[in-house]
């Protein structure tokens, strides 16, 4: 059978190397020239562990992992406020914790592709779809060239993220299931010798008020900078100043001499979009079927989007290798739905409660937060807090 996967991030990749490995015919189509390098640092863990491992992907993953010792909260004079301690968190997680940057995810997850008969998967980069429809012979796409060109199958898996085209050709336009939280989030990687060894092996954020700056040294000798902050008129709309650099910079400057420092090495046109996520009454029709951000984006505030885009995918992989014809995939993905729309539901919940806390508006939210986060030293307060946390992603 023959499926075509749009977008070739973490949840494109995973559940393309499932289906050719259960004999299935696979076109992978990506708008972006090449595999991504901006994004953040991100915990692992949870159900994305787990699929990990079954599907063989953990010893990839592992070993693109950087190790992290805790989370340190500083003002802007570099003073440390407070901090969280990883040893604990990974403890609690039976010591399968990963801290990854988003572009080695995608990368381990596009070299396990090797791990498939060469000539069962087709990737083609900087193929944006233009147009996609269902009829009684399938799914068909046309992908924009040079050459234009129409592609068919018997399913179309839409991974293309937050801002699916997939999911606006066969669902409806984006503004009928995009939910803001009244943040954007920014990140980059920039090379300083001097930040990248103040960093290691840590995590630096900002304990500061509608904006945080992070920061981790990562190898070689770049620092990796993810940045969140709430717009002036929370309208989350950066048409006043298109120009990402100047307004990062002035968002982000006066935060103290590290974070002007790091502006200074802020690129031109750094990732840059609003914190949100993408509800939706049903994902799939008879021939096509949404995973990762493109269905059920629960926001980098939830703190497990790479968890949930490799477990989702993998769950919607080991469906589909279940339906031996056609005439299968319409009962397969309606079962892969769900099944995991809950788990989805869960992570979103979760995710509207961080933001209510995520960005302190004023000092006495700025103190609540300390205090949390203080008191996760204490002994039982910290296996309280790391269950909630792993609760999340619990099966």
């Amino acid at each position: 059978m023959r499926a075509i996967v749009a977008g070739a991030g973490i949840a494109g990749l995973v559940v393309a190397r499932e289906l050719v490995l259960a004999g299935w015919e696979v076109a992978v189509v990506e708008k972006s020239a090449g595999p991504r390098p901006d994004g953040y640092m991100m915990d692992f863990f949870g159900a994305g562990v787990e699929a990990a491992e079954r599907i063989g992907l953990y010893p990839r993953l592992a070993d693109a992992a950087y190790p992290v010792e805790a989370a340190e909260y500083v003002d802007t004079r570099g003073r440390r406020t407070c901090s969280i301690d990883y040893r604990t968190f990974t403890r609690l997680a039976g010591g399968k914790v990963l801290s990854l940057l988003r572009p080695d995810l995608e990368l381990a997850a596009l070299a396990a592709l090797d791990d498939v008969p060469a000539g069962n998967v087709r990737l083609h980069y900087g193929a944006a779809v233009a147009k996609a429809w269902e009829d009684s012979d399938g799914v068909h796409i046309t992908v924009q060239g040079p050459p234009e060109r129409t592609l068919s199958a018997d399913v179309l898996i839409g991974a293309d993220g937050i801002h699916s085209e997939v999911r606006s050709w066969i669902f409806g336009p984006e503004e009928q299931y995009l939910r803001p939280m009244g943040m954007r989030a920014a990140a980059f990687i920039a090379r300083d010798q001097d930040l990248n060894r103040r960093f290691r092996n840590r995590f630096v954020l900002t304990d500061t008020l509608n904006k945080m700056a992070g920061m981790y040294g990562i190898r070689s000798d770049e620092v990796a900078a993810f940045l969140v902050y709430r717009p002036p008129d929370n309208h989350n709309n950066p048409a006043d100043n298109p120009d990402v650099q100047e307004r990062l910079r002035q968002e982000f400057t006066g935060l103290g001499n590290t974070v002007d420092r790091l502006m200074q090495l802020c690129p031109k046109n750094p990732y840059d979009d609003l914190v949100a996520q993408i509800i939706m009454p049903g994902w799939h029709t008879s021939h096509c079927v949404l995973v990762g951000d493109a269905c059920g984006a629960v926001s980098l505030l939830a703190g497990q989007g790479g968890s949930l885009a490799v477990a989702g995918a993998a769950l919607l992989g080991e469906t589909l290798r279940r339906a031996d014809a056609p005439a299968q995939i319409a009962p397969a993905i309606a079962d892969f739905e769900r099944t995991w729309r809950p788990r989805i539901l869960t992570a979103q919940e979760a995710g509207r409660r961080a933001a209510r806390s995520f960005l302190p508006r004023n000092p006495a939210q700025r103190l609540a937060r300390r205090w949390i986060i203080r008191a996760t030293h204490v002994p039982g307060i910290d296996r309280y807090v790391g269950r909630q946390i792993l609760a999340r992603t619990a099966p």
